[in-house]
């Protein structure tokens, strides 16, 4: 991770908010053979006796699963907006382009769920992302055979996050006039006050 202070978020709740509005992550483990493997899925963000709690599902048997079957150790990769700047947007301008960015690596250990706690989160995932209960999507508004059926071909699991690490590179280090171009091309989201 591109360490550097000044590129960080100075607020903990600013972190968290960034994971909750980007939920759809990139989870990393490696395998028996030492060799990475990534998968992208939608999570919730759970806080629970001081601690920071991912859940989501997988699909069974896959190199993913697998690997995180025999290496609990996952990272989970959150990124949101990014957008290239370039130099001659600067005061200064003879100095190298670069890229605006927020991500966050919140590293921990994975467990899977039993059916029952399975079927809870499909519950619960499905109604966060549907924004309601009652949406004809609802695992409730479902047939019970077709869940039970998709239910065999997943996998429910929690993370438990042991470190949180992050960059929100912002043009932190131009001056002000540098940062009010760069907003004109790219947007307020992705620059710094």
């Amino acid at each position: 991770m591109y360490n550097i202070p000044y590129f960080k978020g100075n607020v903990p709740s600013d972190i968290i908010s960034f994971m909750r509005g980007n939920p759809f992550i990139t989870l990393i483990g490696v395998d028996a053979n030492q060799q990475p493997v990534a998968t992208q899925i939608p999570v919730l963000i759970k806080e629970k006796e001081g601690k920071i709690y991912l859940t989501g599902h997988l699909r069974r048997k896959q190199d993913h699963t697998n690997a995180f079957e025999q290496n609990t150790n996952v990272l989970a990769l959150f990124t949101g907006n990014h957008a290239y700047v370039s130099a001659s947007w600067y005061t200064e301008q003879q100095v190298a382009s670069t890229w605006n960015y927020k991500s966050v690596h919140a590293k921990g250990l994975i467990h899977f769920m039993d059916s029952d706690g399975l079927y809870d989160l499909l519950v619960e995932l499905t109604n966060h992302f549907e924004g309601t209960e009652d949406s004809p999507a609802s695992i409730k508004n479902l047939s019970k055979d077709y869940v039970e059926n998709n239910m065999k071909a997943i996998v429910g699991i929690e993370i438990e996050i042991t470190s949180i690490d992050h960059v929100f590179k912002l043009s932190q280090n131009r001056d002000e006039a540098s940062k009010q171009n760069i907003k004109k091309r790219i947007g307020e989201d992705l620059v710094s006050d």
